[in-house]
């Protein structure tokens, strides 16, 4: 259903017929760590996550999952080579 309370005209998964069903009766503004994102949305009210009621929450445990402007660092390991096997591999392809 669409939301009722603060985000107008949004899909809430906790909009039910009686009003909203999230602890509380609404959702919740968002955090500092949530600046940036574009799944925000700007109301009246302040600004409001579009798909976490709670953005708090979501950054207790570490980074949110849903965050778009954060990057995930990609740690490329050098891969090990078996010295013996590398050597085999040189000598059979000098012999072609």
């Amino acid at each position: 259903m669409q939301c009722l309370t603060l985000k107008k005209g949004v899909e809430c998964a906790f909009m039910t017929r009686k009003g909203c069903n999230f602890n509380g009766g609404r959702c919740h503004a968002v955090v500092e760590s949530c600046e940036g994102c574009t799944k925000t949305l700007n109301s009246d009210e302040g600004i409001f996550c579009l798909v976490v009621p709670h953005p708090a929450k979501k950054w207790t445990t570490g980074a949110c999952n849903f965050a778009t402007h954060l990057k995930a660092a990609v740690v490329e390991e050098a891969q090990k080579l078996n010295p013996l096997k590398a050597s085999k591999r040189a000598a059979g392809a000098k012999m072609k």
